[in-house]
């Protein structure tokens, strides 16, 4: 088995393309990770789904109903899509009213189709 070593003092080539490099810079990936681990969940997506589908509010024990999971979960996933910014809620008494934060939504759909576009 031959083992290869690397050095500092000698850089890393490709064997075929050394001039290949990523058009997406660190940050960018980083950015999109981010943006596709919050939509990464078929809890967080049916949450988005059962917001979407009433263009009001959503109370939190009717998506609690709604979904396969319990309280804690649903809440937790709430959590995420609320640090995201990709829902807010408002209180109303003891409970609280979930929405889509829409303009949040379009600006994540034209980031992902922007970076999607992109590798055509």
């Amino acid at each position: 088995m031959i083992e290869r070593t690397e050095t500092s003092e000698t850089p890393a080539t490709g064997c075929c393309s050394p001039s290949l490099a990523p058009r997406i810079d660190a940050a960018t990936a980083h950015a999109l990770s981010d943006d596709l681990g919050i939509l990464a969940h078929p809890i967080r997506l049916q949450i988005l789904d059962l917001l979407a589908q009433h263009n009001g509010q959503v109370c939190v024990c009717d998506l609690e109903a709604a979904l396969p999971v319990k309280q804690p979960t649903v809440s937790h996933h709430l959590r995420l899509l609320r640090a995201a910014g990709m829902i807010d809620c408002e209180r109303r008494g003891l409970w609280a009213y979930y929405f889509v934060r829409r303009p949040a939504l379009e600006a994540l759909r034209t980031r992902l189709l922007a970076q999607f576009d992109a590798l055509r």
